[in-house]
């Protein structure tokens, strides 16, 4: 079975990079490409693919705003996060619209094909760089005080 997957970059270069990678699969069709967000919502309507790779620097509506118009309007989407951005905040604010995933541009070699496997599978994922940073997909809130109490706990328990 082939998934049909929808690349939202308004980077050409950067689309070429990511179609050679998805070509090489047979498990992987890429069905559309779109270099700024509002196309990216028409071509969803039209096209209703398995997978969105986007971007969140996009021209016109970025990819965060055209996250929410695309899971408003077709809330089974499956979207990747496929961005420059390492901010806690900017990866708070684009999981926090429903999308399934997050992971840098510099980690996608790695974490490029098995985001998306988990993603088409019903899990969710999240890059490793982003380990402290635990993210409830569900409702797209940071659990970082948990992890800073366990932290703290770790730390205290060293220093006795």
């Amino acid at each position: 079975m082939s998934y049909r997957v929808l690349i939202v970059e308004d980077h050409e270069r950067w689309r070429q990079c990511v179609r050679s990678v998805l070509e090489r699969g047979a498990a992987w069709e890429i069905v559309a490409e779109a270099a700024d967000g509002l196309a990216a919502v028409h071509i969803v309507e039209a096209l209703k693919p398995d997978l969105i790779l986007m971007d969140i620097g996009l021209p016109g509506l970025d990819g965060i705003g055209a996250a929410r118009q695309i899971l408003a309007q077709h809330p089974g989407s499956r979207i990747l996060f496929v961005s420059e951005h390492q901010s806690p905040d900017i990866v708070q604010a684009a999981l926090g619209t429903g999308a399934r995933g997050y992971i840098t541009k510099s980690d996608a070699a790695r974490d490029l094909l098995p985001a998306m496997e988990a993603i088409v599978e019903g899990r969710s994922f999240v890059g490793a760089r982003f380990g402290g940073l635990i993210v409830n997909l569900d409702t797209g809130r940071a659990a970082a005080r948990e992890t800073r109490r366990r932290e703290v706990g770790l730390y205290r328990a060293k220093r006795r």
